[in-house]
Parts: C-alpha cells; structure tokens; sequence
C-alpha cells in the first residue's frame, strides 16, 4: 500500500467524524474495512460477505496468472486488505464476531471510531466504476502533474453530469475521466470523445 494512503488510512478525520455512530443505530454508512486474510486467501472477505445481509465493494484489478501452465486473466483486489462494506454498524459489528480476519480500520486517535466514507462520495466512485468495463485504478502518489489533463464535464451517456480531469497517460488514445474517492484513491474510466464537453 503506497504511504500517502496508507497515511490516509491511519489519521484523516471523515465527515461524520463528530458523531458517535451508536446514536444512530438505524442509520447505513460505507465502513472502511481490513481483510486480514492472506493475499492468496481462496475465499476472501469481499467473497465470503456475499450472503451477509450488507453491500459490499472492492475495487479489482486483472493479472496474468500461470495456472496449469496457462496464463489466465484474474480480478483481485487492487489494495488486499482493503474492502469498504454499507449496513448499520450494529449489523456490521455482528459479521465482524463471526469473522475475525475481518476487522474495523479505525480514525486517528484513540477513541476506536470506525472510519466511514460519505455515502454520496462512495455511491458516485462505484457507479463510475461499473460503468467501465476496464477500470484503471491509481494510488495518490502514482498520479503525476503532467498525467492532469483539462477539467472536463460529461454530456450524455452513462456518466451524464459527471465532472474531472481527463487523464493523459504516454502513449494511450483512450480517453479517461479521472474520478477520485477522496483519502483514498482514484479511478480512470473510459469514456467517448462525443461526450466530452471542455470546462473554462
């Protein structure tokens, strides 16, 4: 895990950081989560939530792999530990006594306060997502100044509305909206050029 998001993980303050979430028992949140499984695990927490009354989200990226003496693509998840789960946090702490290589990540400074994403932060990352068949993910330090292209907004298609940065990678024609979630990390997704609409 690179050090700024690592950095991220252990001491950003989130925005329902002022509230304790056991005031709010019926209210959902997105929980940053820790699989302590290891990276080979056959069935890891993102797998093994499946049948839990909750929704579950880890981002996956594809690897060539030797299997049998054949390489075959295969998704995994692009940090290892890392998966974000939506439901009450009473729901959540119950899976978490059921599985104990699935832990809380919890904020900076003692009070053992989960950390949570805003929903409308993570509902905007995934639906991005889901709208690209090959979704590029990138790490805070792996984005590069000359990698920010210009601030465009999305007319039409699937990410109508949506508004970022064009990425620009050497030697890649394919165009990329560049959608961040904040504190952690970002994603580049495809997108036409008839879309695309220059912000001034």
């Amino acid at each position: 895990m690179g050090k700024e998001l690592t950095e991220s993980l252990n001491g950003s303050k989130r925005p329902e950081e002022g509230r304790s979430l056991s005031e709010n028992n019926e209210q959902k949140y997105w929980f940053v989560m820790r699989d302590l499984k290891r990276p080979n695990a056959k069935i890891p927490a993102y797998k093994q939530l499946a049948d839990e009354p909750c929704e579950v989200f880890t981002p996956l990226k594809r690897i060539l792999k030797i299997s049998h003496g054949r390489r075959v693509r295969e998704e995994v998840p692009f940090i290892q530990d890392l998966l974000f789960v939506h439901g009450k946090a009473c729901e959540i702490e119950a899976i978490v006594q059921k599985i104990p290589t699935l832990q809380f990540r919890y904020q900076k400074g003692g009070f053992r306060r989960p950390m949570v994403v805003r929903d409308r932060d993570m509902e905007r990352f995934i639906y991005a997502v889901k709208s690209s068949d090959n979704p590029k993910y990138y790490l805070p330090e792996e984005i590069t100044p000359a990698m920010y292209g210009h601030t465009i907004q999305i007319i039409g298609g699937g990410l109508d509305g949506y508004k970022g940065t064009l990425l620009t990678v050497r030697g890649s024609k394919t165009k990329r909206l560049l959608v961040e979630l904040p504190n952690f990390f970002s994603v580049g997704v495809e997108i036409s050029s008839e879309y695309i609409e220059l912000c001034e």
